[in-house]
């Protein structure tokens, strides 16, 4: 016969407050979300208080977190060199009896360096409303309350002299996204600027400009664009993969090569930025020989003069990266280039290659032969199968004093 050992009763199994903590969970549970998780959030804690090992409220406490925190917030505050660029920067600009607007507060961290800084005050907005909870209670424990206000509204809704009582000297924000443009930082700082700032005020940061670089690696395809499983081929799959949204350590292990020099797509001034969309068409080289697979896109951000955070090939730090995948790898020689267009409406970035690889050197004969001032010659043959050494690739042509080089030719 086996032996059976009788558990604890049911009712005691989480401990004495476990009926407690059960009917908590349950009214969490029940409740609704339009509050930004405040009130689910203390019922779960209560219950979690009474019974710390309470299994559902554990589940449930980390479920409301993840869907309300973003997980890049952790990353982003251990990113030493990140905390102290901005340390920095704001020192240099937050000068003594500064009025500081802070444009999402986070955990609270520029605002408490803009208060370090000489601040006369602070006023720090944050929409999440577990998030501006939470800083109000970090900022009260690091003593700065009284130098601080953590206003829980996005900062379209503050208005002078309601929220804030004047207008700010400085504007501090890091609410950029990997590309710089996905966090609405134009359209945010485009109001705050013009109508919570006064006209001659400083900004952090003062302005950012995207770049674009082709770059090979096979591990990137391998991650993003799988060409089989179990012998099944995978390709007309692919299509949903045209960007690729990178982590620091999927950066890492896709091994990404550059394959030439990153060239300016657009500049962004965040002290006055405007709103216009825009569309840029230029060529990315290839200084090294290889394969393109895509065009990775980075930022420099320049917060004060002289201080800079970036999430270039050689950066590191929390900071993600953006690649657009080609539809078709190609085979690169030094000197080739990609056309390339990138276009953003100040929310969005898009960026497409155009038409084929261009071979060194062809795009220098395209340019004589748009100026009637010159022309190319053909090589010369003697009669025979030798080619004779050709004269210049190019020479004065018989224009009569016309086409002048430098005039343009339609």
């Amino acid at each position: 016969m086996t032996e059976r050992h009788s558990a604890e009763p049911a009712q005691n199994f989480h401990g004495d407050g476990a009926q407690d903590a059960d009917t908590l969970v349950q009214r969490a549970k029940s409740q609704t979300l339009d509050d930004g998780g405040l009130r689910t959030s203390q019922l779960l804690g209560d219950a979690l208080a009474l019974d710390p090992q309470h299994h559902e409220a554990q589940v449930l406490q980390e479920r409301l977190h993840q869907m309300f925190v973003p997980r890049w917030h952790f990353p982003m505050l251990a990113d030493t060199a990140r905390n102290r660029a901005y340390a920095q920067a704001i020192a240099a600009k937050v000068q003594p009896g500064d009025v500081v607007l802070d444009i999402g507060c986070g955990a609270g961290l520029t605002a408490m360096l803009a208060a370090r800084a000489g601040a006369k005050h602070v006023y720090t907005c944050e929409q999440q409303p577990l998030i501006a909870q939470a800083a109000t209670r970090l900022i009260a424990e690091n003593g700065l309350s009284d130098r601080i206000t953590v206003i829980p509204k996005w900062s379209h809704e503050i208005t002078v002299g309601t929220d804030i009582p004047e207008r700010a000297d400085v504007v501090i924000s890091e609410i950029v996204d990997t590309v710089l443009l996905g966090e609405g930082a134009l359209a945010t700082l485009t109001h705050a600027m013009s109508a919570l700032a006064k006209p001659d005020a400083r900004a952090v940061p003062e302005w950012g400009t995207l770049k674009a670089q082709l770059v090979e690696s096979s591990g990137l395809l391998d991650q993003w664009r799988p060409h089989q499983a179990e012998g099944f081929d995978l390709s007309a799959f692919h299509r949903f993969a045209r960007v690729a949204q990178l982590t620091p350590g999927e950066f890492a292990a896709c091994g990404l090569r550059s394959l030439g020099p990153a060239a300016e797509l657009f500049q962004f001034d965040f002290t006055r930025p405007d709103l216009t969309p825009e569309r840029t068409a230029t060529d990315l080289t290839c200084a090294a020989a290889g394969t393109i697979h895509a065009v990775l896109v980075s930022f420099e951000l320049q917060l004060a003069p002289g201080i800079q955070v970036a999430n270039g090939m050689d950066a590191g730090g929390h900071w993600g990266r953006t690649a657009f995948l080609l539809d078709r790898a190609e085979a690169a020689a030094p000197g080739d280039r990609l056309p390339v267009t990138a276009q953003h409406d100040t929310s969005h970035l898009s960026v497409s290659a155009n038409g084929p690889l261009i071979p060194a050197g062809e795009a220098a004969a395209a340019t004589v032969w748009l100026n009637p001032a010159w022309r190319l010659r053909r090589p010369v043959r003697d009669g025979g199968d030798r080619t004779a050494p050709p004269p210049a690739a190019w020479s004065p042509a018989d224009t009569g004093g016309a086409g002048l080089p430098g005039q343009p030719c339609h």
